[in-house]
């Protein structure tokens, strides 16, 4: 488990975006430590970088939420993400 400093060193974002991030639900079931601090797990990890690849491709936070929720539903919801990513001109994460 990753500490918040820690995960904003591995993702290359500060601690303020990253609480951000968090705080608007991106970052799916958020664990917390016995101090009731935010802790991060490798899966955490990987989902935040694709939550910074999405951002410096010019998705809104709105549109993350949205992509967000469809990767939570499933692999049926592939098709729907794909359409979403050829409007960002994103070809593959």
């Amino acid at each position: 488990m990753y500490t918040m400093k820690e995960t904003c060193q591995q993702v290359n974002m500060n601690y303020e975006a990253l609480k951000f991030y968090c705080n608007q639900g991106l970052v799916p079931n958020v664990k917390r430590n016995k101090n009731n601090h935010r802790v991060f797990d490798d899966r955490d990890i990987a989902w935040i970088q694709s939550l910074n690849c999405l951002k410096n491709c010019g998705m809104s936070i709105q549109e993350m939420k949205t992509y967000l929720h469809l990767c939570v539903k499933g692999e049926s919801t592939i098709p729907e993400r794909k359409v979403m990513l050829e409007k960002q001109n994103i070809t593959a994460i």
